[in-house]
């Protein structure tokens, strides 16, 4: 049985797994007003992982015989100079998600529950990937600068990418 604390810091999590996902929306928005249909679609997938990290912990919550509770949302910024600064956004924000999960891991370590702990490794381990992606982009957008045929290069290559939810999810 999950403790109260723990509870409330999963439901917590979950819902902002579900705000993660507009705020990645709110990015593809961006993407698709300015015609970049590749970027958008990479924001989109972005917010489909989102929604899938929430229902992962939806059913967590679920299978531990408590209840997931859904809260509203703040409205995501809407505003952005550049890909570059959506993505140096959509970074900032994975740190954030990632401290979130360490905090949560360190109060079902302090609470000695196993299931949560074991549980939250899959997420630790998500958001290596997650940080390591952005920077990746980051770092590509910042040496492509404005070599247009290499930002249409990246435009293309990102409208072919997909989710695909882990095998056994």
């Amino acid at each position: 049985m999950l403790s109260a604390k723990l509870l409330e810091k999963l439901n917590d999590q979950m819902n902002y797994e579900f705000a993660s996902a507009n705020v990645y929306m709110a990015m593809a928005a961006y993407c698709s007003a300015e015609s970049l249909d590749g970027f958008a679609n990479f924001f989109i997938v972005q917010a489909e992982e989102e929604r899938f990290h929430a229902m992962k912990i939806y059913h967590f919550i679920n299978a531990r015989g408590e209840r997931a509770l859904i809260q509203g949302m703040e409205t995501p910024n809407n505003s952005f100079e550049s890909v570059l600064q959506a993505f140096q956004e959509g970074y900032e924000h994975e740190l954030k998600v990632t401290k979130r999960f360490y905090e949560l891991s360190d109060l079902a370590i302090d609470e000695r529950e196993h299931a949560t702990i074991h549980f939250l490794k899959w997420f630790i381990d998500e958001q290596v990937e997650e940080e390591s992606l952005f920077d990746s982009i980051i770092q590509k957008l910042k040496r492509i600068d404005k070599d247009s045929n290499a930002f249409f290069m990246m435009d293309t290559e990102f409208a072919s990418r997909s989710f695909t939810p882990p095998a056994g999810e």
